[in-house]
């Protein structure tokens, strides 16, 4: 009996029109691109999925978090503990350090930033791997409010280059969380509601390194 993932290759094959006990010829490989472009192409990508994005210099950063949270008129913010305190120097809204709030105290907290661990320009999806600078899931589902950092250096062209730059995040038995906009659903009367399942506002500062 063929294992799943024969049975797999033998429907490819066959809409091939490869013999049945060919090997499927590898794809091509992409092009690469130009580091401008990859990062041009996250941030509209990221942008039509209706984040909001803007691009800093490393210098900028604090500023651009501190704007951003100013226009969401967030009073409250929940910090992981590993992020850089650098970037919340101008920022006035209260800081809260995250102490395994609950889910209760996390629902009080207007906003939360993080950086990041990657982010995938052809999906225009940035990806979470829970360490000390982005902190637990929880954090970023409860509140509002999500400003997350990119470093320019962080942005993947693809998902197959993005995997293997979070190789040693999964190895190390870390979750990863895979996020494409703000939390949207179209089941409720079939009309996209958003932050049902998550923050209803995703802010991305994409800053040089």
């Amino acid at each position: 009996m063929s294992t799943a993932r024969e049975e797999i290759l033998r429907r490819v094959r066959a809409a091939q029109g490869a013999p049945p006990d060919s090997t499927p010829a590898e794809l091509p490989a992409r092009p690469d691109k130009e580091r401008g472009a990859v990062i041009d192409e996250f941030a509209e990508i990221t942008a039509d999925y209706r984040a909001v994005v803007e691009r800093c210099s490393a210098d900028d950063i604090s500023a651009r978090v501190a704007a951003a949270l100013s226009t969401y008129d967030v009073r409250t913010v929940v910090v992981p503990p590993g992020l850089d305190a650098g970037w919340m120097r101008d920022v006035a809204a209260e800081h809260v350090p995250d102490d395994e709030l609950t889910a209760a105290a996390l629902d009080t907290i207007d906003a939360v930033v993080t950086a990041a661990a990657a982010a995938i320009a052809d999906t225009g999806t940035i990806v979470l791997d829970h360490g000390a600078d982005q902190g637990r899931r929880a954090l970023t589902l409860v509140p509002d409010v999500h400003v997350c950092v990119v470093r320019e250096s962080q942005v993947y062209a693809d998902v197959p280059t993005g995997v293997r730059a979070l190789r040693p995040a999964v190895e190390a038995g870390r979750a990863l969380t895979w996020i494409s906009g703000p939390s949207a659903t179209s089941d409720i009367e079939l009309q996209r509601v958003e932050g049902v399942h998550g923050p209803r506002t995703l802010h991305v500062i994409v800053a040089g390194d």
